[in-house]
Order: structure tokens, then C-alpha cells, then sequence
């Protein structure tokens, strides 16, 4: 049974988005096949988008000794 599209990973969602692209790039999907790619394409996008943004907000926090997270910042 497939993964649903929630259960997916990151990568396995990536990879989905590709084959959809390769799919809609040959020119040889019917127009509601298209329409209906291209929409899911899009949600996959917009999932990975989001994903990306939430672990680059993750990623610029860190840890102070107090166990506080804080925005990280460079200091000259």
C-alpha cells in the first residue's frame, strides 16, 4: 500500500514533485490529468516550502546556558 501523502518524507516528497515535472515537461499527459498534477505539484511544493522554512527557523536558534533558545545573531 502507498504512503499517504502526509507520511511522506521530505525527500520522498521531493522525489514525487520531480517525476510530476518530468510528467507535465513531456507534453504527453491528457489536460485534466495536467490540471490535476500540476495541483498536486503545487501542494507538494508548498509542503516542502513550508518544511524548509520551519527547520531555517530551527536552525537560527540556539541554545543559551540557561537552556533558553534565542534567536541566533552575529555579533561584530
Amino acid at each position: 500500500m502507498a504512503k499517504e501523502k502526509e507520511e511522506l518524507t521530505f525527500e520522498d516528497k521531493i522525489k514525487l514533485l520531480e517525476e510530476i515535472v518530468k510528467e507535465l515537461e513531456s507534453g504527453e499527459v491528457p489536460l485534466d490529468d495536467a490540471i490535476n498534477k500540476y495541483t498536486e505539484a503545487m501542494k507538494l511544493a508548498k509542503e516542502c516550502s513550508d518544511k524548509l522554512n520551519k527547520v531555517s527557523e530551527k536552525v537560527n536558534k540556539i541554545m543559551l546556558e540557561n537552556g533558553k533558545l534565542e534567536d541566533f545573531t552575529i555579533s561584530e
